[in-house]
C-alpha cells in the first residue's frame, strides 16, 4: 500500500493540470475571460481557486467543466487563480495543483503616455529605450510585448518621480528578432497589484538588418519642385511580399506589396507628393509572416526640395495683387 500511494503522488507531481485565460490574462473592465483547466488524465475532476486579490465566494471550489467564464469583469475579480485536480472517484483527495494565472484588470485609471527614446527602426543588436510616464501618481509601470495580437513578456518598474510627472524607462535589447512586436505600457498601485489602467497607445518596433538590403532611386531625378509629385522605386533581387519607406528613420505609411519585374526582381514604386518633406529617405523589404522584421536599409536618397521660380507668372501676379490690396 506505502509504494501505491507514492506512485499516485508522483504522477500527480509531474502531470498537474493547466490553467490557462482566453483570450488574455489582461482583461479591461467590463469584458470577460475564459479560464480553462485542462490535463491529459480524463479522470479528473476540476475545482477553481481564487488565491490573492478579493475573495469571491460562488468562484471558490467550483466544479469546472474545464471551463468557467467570468463575465463581465470587474476589479473584484482581479487576482491569483488555480486549478485543482481531483480524483473523481475521491472528490476530496487533490492530486495536482496548476500554476498560478493572474488575471488583470486594466481600464481602471487613466492612460499613461508611452514614447521611445530612438527611432522604431531597430538595426539588430542594438538598443532601443522605451518610457512610459503619466501626471497621476503611480508607483509601477508595466511594458507589455505582443506578438500577432497575443501579449508575448510583461516587465515591471517603480516610478519615478520628475517635476510634473512619474516614469519609468525600460531598456530594451541589444535587440533579436524576438524583441519585435507591438509594445503598450500601464500604470499600477503596489496595494493592487492586479488593478492596472487603460493601456498606452500601442507603440511598433521593427528590427532592421535581417535580410540583405534593397536599393531606393528615384524616378524623375533627385531634385524635388516645390509643389510636384516624386516617385521613389525601391528594388532587390529578393521575393519580399512588402516594401517599406522612411524618411530620417521614421516610417512612412503601411508599405506596399511587391510586384515582380520581368527582369525577375521584385519592386514598389512611392508616390511622395504634392508636399513633398526634403531628407534622407531609405526603403526595407519584409515578409509577410513576420512584418516586424525588416532587411537591412538601403542606401540613403537625399532628396532636396526647391522653390520653383518658373510658376505661373499669371497667378502669381493676381496672389500678389490680392496680398497688396
Amino acid at each position: 500500500m506505502p509504494s501505491v500511494l507514492l506512485n499516485l503522488i508522483c504522477t500527480g507531481s509531474h502531470d498537474k493540470p493547466s490553467l490557462s485565460a482566453w483570450p488574455s490574462h489582461i482583461v479591461p473592465l467590463g469584458q470577460h475571460v475564459e479560464l480553462q483547466c485542462d490535463s491529459h488524465h480524463n479522470y479528473y475532476a476540476f475545482r477553481l481557486y481564487k488565491e490573492h486579490g478579493n475573495p469571491i465566494p460562488q468562484i471558490q471550489g467550483r466544479p469546472l467543466q474545464k471551463k468557467f467564464a467570468l463575465n463581465p469583469v470587474t476589479s473584484a475579480h482581479a487576482g491569483t487563480y488555480r486549478c485543482h485536480g481531483f480524483d473523481s472517484y475521491y472528490p476530496f483527495k487533490i492530486l495536482a495543483i496548476s500554476d498560478p494565472v493572474e488575471i488583470i484588470i486594466s481600464g481602471i485609471y487613466k492612460k499613461p503616455f508611452l514614447l521611445a527614446l530612438q527611432p522604431l527602426l531597430v538595426n539588430l543588436g542594438e538598443k532601443v529605450t522605451l518610457e512610459c510616464r503619466s501626471e497621476i501618481m503611480f508607483e509601477i509601470f508595466i511594458l507589455t510585448s505582443h506578438k500577432k495580437g497575443t501579449i508575448k513578456d510583461s516587465f515591471k518598474l517603480s516610478a519615478e518621480h520628475h517635476r510634473w510627472n512619474f516614469k519609468a524607462k525600460f531598456s530594451i535589447g541589444p535587440v533579436t528578432p524576438d524583441h519585435a512586436g507591438t509594445y503598450k505600457c500601464y500604470g499600477s498601485y503596489n496595494h493592487s497589484p492586479y488593478d492596472w489602467s487603460y493601456s498606452s497607445d500601442p507603440i511598433d518596433i521593427k528590427i532592421t538588418g535581417l535580410y540583405k538590403k534593397p536599393s531606393l532611386s528615384a524616378l524623375m531625378g533627385p531634385v524635388v519642385m516645390s509643389g510636384e509629385n516624386m516617385t521613389l522605386s525601391c528594388v532587390s533581387d529578393l521575393q519580399f511580399d512588402m516594401f517599406h519607406l522612411s524618411r530620417e528613420g521614421v516610417p512612412k505609411g503601411h508599405g506596399l506589396p511587391s510586384v515582380q519585374n520581368n527582369n525577375g526582381t521584385f519592386q514598389a514604386d512611392f508616390l511622395l507628393g504634392p508636399v513633398v518633406q526634403a531628407g534622407n529617405y531609405r526603403c526595407y523589404g519584409s515578409f509577410r509572416n513576420t512584418s516586424h522584421l525588416w532587411s537591412s536599409p538601403s542606401d540613403a536618397l537625399y532628396l532636396p526640395v526647391t522653390v520653383n521660380s518658373t510658376r505661373n507668372c499669371t497667378s502669381c501676379t493676381e496672389a500678389d495683387s490680392k496680398t497688396s490690396e
